[in-house]
């Protein structure tokens, strides 16, 4: 499949890394920190001019995170019905709850597995929606220009690349939980303790 659509990159340009992005941001489960790194390679390459690919990546990429935005906006209810008794769901939406845009913001380049569920919870939680636009420009500018840059820099060496990058991501999202874990065990703390030294009214 990868293969497939690298050359599909290769014979048609930046429009279909566009449409790649864009329908991987709608949940298809498309290597694409893999080919954005591909298409920096290429472009060094002089296969794709470098700035129009970004450009183009960044626009469709943004505009499929901000439709499934919209998908949990408008079928708010419908969603919810769905999944607002599952554990899994309610530790989510607390936890966006709790960070907000940051969420956003690390599920575009560090988190990626998670970003369709951000996304919908975003919209299903009343987030506004300029705000997560911004969040999600700011998020998806630095996975685009950050991992094509990488491939550009590094050329015919992009599949090292991923491969080293693969093992970072692996590590850095169990860091990133960890954090996570203490800093909410940490103030759940601060509030058993604030609640032993609170005085009872009189």
């Amino acid at each position: 499949m990868t293969d497939f659509l690298l050359t599909q990159i290769l014979n048609y340009g930046a429009p279909t890394l566009g449409i790649i992005v864009f329908i991987s941001a709608l949940g298809a489960p498309f290597p694409c920190t893999l080919i954005v790194i591909a298409a920096g390679a290429f472009a060094k390459q002089g296969f794709l001019t470098w700035y129009t690919t970004g450009l183009t990546a960044v626009t469709f990429v943004v505009l499929g995170d901000n439709l499934s935005y919209a998908m949990g906006y408008y079928a708010r209810e419908r969603i919810l019905h769905r999944y607002q008794y599952s554990a899994g769901w309610n530790k989510a939406e607390d936890t966006f709850n709790r960070w907000g845009g940051m969420a956003v913001v690390w599920t575009r380049f560090l988190i990626t597995g998670i970003a369709v569920p951000v996304n919908l919870i975003a919209g299903t939680s009343g987030f506004g929606m300029r705000r997560f636009f911004l969040y999600d420009l700011l998020g998806e500018s630095i996975c685009i220009f950050g991992y094509g840059g990488l491939g550009y820099l590094f050329g015919a060496e992009w599949e090292v690349v991923n491969d080293v990058l693969s093992n970072i991501s692996g590590l850095s999202l169990g860091l990133v939980l960890l954090a996570i874990g203490l800093w909410l065990g940490f103030r759940r703390y601060k509030t058993i303790e604030a609640r032993k030294l609170k005085v009872p009214d009189a």
